[in-house]
Formats: structure tokens, C-alpha cells, sequence
């Protein structure tokens, strides 16, 4: 929550900024780059919100907990960023039109507009760095996905600053064209934040390092003859695992749900993030 906090704040002054300073001096690039801040602060709201949500404890209705709001505010995340690069893409490309073809500024921007990019680079780059230090610690797939936007915001207001200073030295279409970069930039993070939180809530099968881990805590429990089938489902940062295992036909129920149940233990104990454990078992063939 903290993380959330924090970018949310800055995101604040910096789309209060950004977008005065990008009107006044006349600069698109920053304008651009004001919008996208101005998007950072809406769904950083709609974030905050989910997180508070996720932190929720298990009722009967949600057994496993809320954690998988947090998911959920990714995506959100996702797809307003890459509406954000839609519509500034739409913006500078008309601008850079208006200047070939109509009676568009040529004048570049003001010097302010360089000096609050550069300011914009700094800021988020540390923003970039710690976010992404909670976002490992935690485990938490909403503030990895801001801690990209982050990352996402420090390319952004990069091509606004060469967009700036070229048009200051007399090659203003570069500025609003920069602006164009900017948004392919967002765009690419956006669909890289929804691939991946899409996977979560789909129910992706578990990647294959998860599956060899699983397979090789499995090789060492006596009584398992096969691992027939393996499936996860996210709950946030937390994984529960449905598994099939292959044992003697001949023995008893009680010494099946022996095994069972030391599969369980087994990973559990030994696995990070490992919430419940359900294994079936069946004669092997």
C-alpha cells in the first residue's frame, strides 16, 4: 500500500505539472506525457482501491481469500495504459500533420518544458527501483505492473526531452513526433502488464521450472509409481495445486491417503507461496 501510495502522489504533482507546463510552454511532447500522468493518477485510485479490497481475510464465499483483487487491478492497470497510448499517439501524429500541411506552431518549447522532463526522468527512475524492490519482495502482481508503469514513464518523459530540445534548436515537428514514441512506448508495456496478468486470472498451466520443482519434490516421497497431472490456479501471490498422482493398485485406502497427504506436507513446507495442496490418487497404469 505504501508503493501504491507513494506513486500515486507522484503521480499527482507530476500530471499537474507536466500538462501546465506542456500547454504554456508549448510543448506536446510533455502535454503527452502530462496525459499519461494524468491516467497514472486514475487507475492508481482504482488500484488503491482493489488493493484494500485484496487485503480482505477468507469468508465463505471466497475460501481462498481476496488476493487475486490484486490481479484484477493489474489489469486494470493494463488497459489503461494502453488507452492512454492510443489516444496520444492520435494526438501527436494530427500535430505533426498540422505543421506540415496547416498553419501549426513551428516555434519550439519553452526551456521550463525541458527542465520538468529531465525533473520527471529522475523522479521516476528511483520510483522505477523501489517499486520494483517491494513488488519482488511481496510477491504482488499489481505493484510489479506499476513498477513497470514506473519503468514505462522514465522512457516516456525521455523522448519528451529529446523531443523538447530538438524542437528548441528549430526542429519542431520532432517535439509532437516524440510525443508518437512515447505512446508506442506505453502501448508495449500495456499489453506486456495484461499478457501477463490475463495469464493469472485464465489459469494458466504452471510454467515449466514450477512443474520440474513440483516433479522433483515429488521423486522422493516413496509409494508414487507417476505424476499424471499437474494444475495451478493463482490467488495473487499465492498458488494452490490440484495434482494426480499414479499409486499401487494393491494397497489400502489408508495408505494412500498416506502418501497423499505427505505430498501435500511436502509441498507446502518446501514450496514459497504454496496456500493448499489437492491430490487425487488413482491405481497407476
Amino acid at each position: 500500500m505504501l508503493a501504491v501510495n507513494v506513486g500515486l502522489a507522484a503521480n499527482i504533482v507530476l500530471a499537474l505539472l507536466k500538462t501546465i507546463i506542456g500547454i504554456a510552454g508549448k510543448s506536446p511532447a510533455l502535454l503527452a506525457d502530462g496525459i499519461n500522468s494524468t491516467s497514472d493518477v486514475a487507475y492508481g485510485i482504482v488500484v488503491n482501491i482493489f488493493m484494500r479490497l485484496s487485503a480482505k481475510p477468507a469468508d465463505h464465499e471466497h475460501p481462498y481469500g481476496h488476493e487475486q483483487m490484486e490481479t484484477i487491478a493489474a489489469v486494470v492497470v493494463g488497459a489503461f495504459v494502453m488507452t492512454t497510448a492510443i489516444a496520444i499517439f492520435w494526438n501527436s501524429i494530427n500535430s505533426v500533420y498540422e505543421m506540415f500541411t496547416l498553419e501549426g506552431s513551428s516555434e519550439g518549447a519553452a526551456s521550463m518544458a525541458m527542465w520538468v522532463a529531465i525533473f520527471t526522468v529522475a523522479l521516476k527512475a528511483g520510483l522505477t527501483i523501489w517499486t520494483k524492490k517491494v513488488g519482488e519482495i511481496t510477491k504482488n502482481s499489481a505493484v510489479m505492473a506499476l513498477a513497470s508503469d514506473h519503468r514505462n514513464d522514465v522512457f516516456a518523459s525521455l523522448a519528451a526531452t529529446v523531443g523538447i530540445f530538438f524542437g528548441r534548436m528549430g526542429f519542431a515537428w520532432v517535439d509532437p513526433l516524440a510525443g508518437a514514441a512515447v505512446s508506442l512506448i506505453i502501448l508495449h508495456t500495456g499489453i506486456e502488464i495484461l499478457r501477463s496478468s490475463a495469464g493469472e486470472l485464465m489459469d494458466t498451466v504452471p510454467g515449466r521450472k514450477i512443474a520440474e520443482q513440483i516433479r522433483s519434490l515429488l521423486d522422493d516421497i516413496p509409494g508414487i509409481k507417476a505424476v499424471e497431472e499437474i494444475k495451478a490456479h493463482r490467488f495473487g501471490p499465492y498458488m494452490v495445486v490440484n495434482i494426480t498422482i499414479g499409486v499401487d493398485g494393491s494397497i489400502s485406502v489408508t495408505e494412500g491417503d498416506e502418501i497423499a497427504t505427505e505430498v501435500e506436507e511436502t509441498l507446502m513446507e518446501k514450496m514459497e507461496l504454496m496456500r493448499q495442496v489437492h491430490v487425487h490418487y488413482h491405481p497407476a497404469n
